[in-house]
């Protein structure tokens, strides 16, 4: 059997990073890439492994493109600190590392996200297929700001059997993290030179809402669906009214550079 190297980016997990080391421990090896937790999370974490690094967070491809490198073995699993393999996964993760083919680099796996304590399978929730274990050497996340996927040289497996995602255990944790990932989301349109209009801002948003909760079926998820449909709307408005933020930001830039030059 291959060995397994399990990659755990960390960051003020104290809370829940404990549900997601105990689904991994039989791995051969746990490696935390941590940003610098000041609470409990590393106490927790050397429970489980001594393989503890610490790196300056920018975004979330980048520390793991980081710390893929620094693990022991060929095959890597990444999972975040909200995540669990079921038993079933388990084995059958086991099974693959008997023989993995060789023209295969990468497996990606269905995930079942809870949202407000409960498994929802619409809005594109289900089977949410992610690639997560990989060749150490032959795999690299996309260089984007957010939402970021593992590129990989060979072709691709697909598991039947599932992981946890506890993504949206409360209202309060989902709506505060709108801010930061909407500023991720408009450093990435910056990046793509995608510039503001108000076209998008003003038919992005509603379109996002009708697509998830019509299209998608979110109307058979009672609040939830409602809830996860809203916020698609916000992301978009607020992603965009950033980028228009910064377009003015780096206009007002350039009129000073002018300013003082004609001064």
């Amino acid at each position: 059997m291959k060995k397994l190297s399990v990659l755990v980016p960390t960051y003020n997990n104290e809370s829940i990073i404990r549900e997601c080391l105990e689904s991994v421990k039989w791995a051969d090896e746990i490696l935390i890439c941590d940003s610098y937790s000041t609470d409990r999370t590393l106490d927790i974490c050397r429970e489980y492994t001594d393989c503890i690094l610490q790196h300056e967070y920018i975004n979330s491809a980048s520390q793991k493109n980081w710390a893929i490198p620094q693990c022991s073995h060929e095959w890597v699993l990444v999972i975040d600190t909200d995540e669990q393999l079921e038993p079933q996964l388990e084995e059958e993760i086991r099974a693959f590392l008997v023989d993995p083919p060789s023209d295969v680099d990468a497996c990606r796996m269905p995930r079942k996200n809870i949202i407000l304590g409960q498994w929802l399978t619409a809005m594109n929730l289900w089977p949410d297929y992610v690639t997560r274990l990989f060749r150490r050497d032959a795999s690299r996340y996309q260089d984007k700001e957010v939402h970021a996927d593992i590129e990989v040289r060979g072709s691709v497996l697909t598991f039947e059997r599932s992981f946890i995602h506890h993504g949206t255990p409360s209202l309060s944790k989902q709506i505060g993290q709108l801010d930061r990932y909407t500023r991720y989301q408009a450093d990435e349109f910056v990046k793509r030179g995608r510039h503001f209009s108000w076209a998008r801002l003003l038919l992005r948003p509603p379109a996002a809402f009708f697509y998830y909760y019509f299209l998608k079926r979110g109307f058979t998820a009672g609040f939830r669906g409602l809830f996860l449909s809203a916020h698609a709307s916000m992301y978009s408005f607020c992603t965009y009214s950033k980028l228009w933020e910064k377009e003015r930001q780096v206009e007002g830039q350039i009129t000073s550079r002018r300013v003082v030059d004609r001064g």
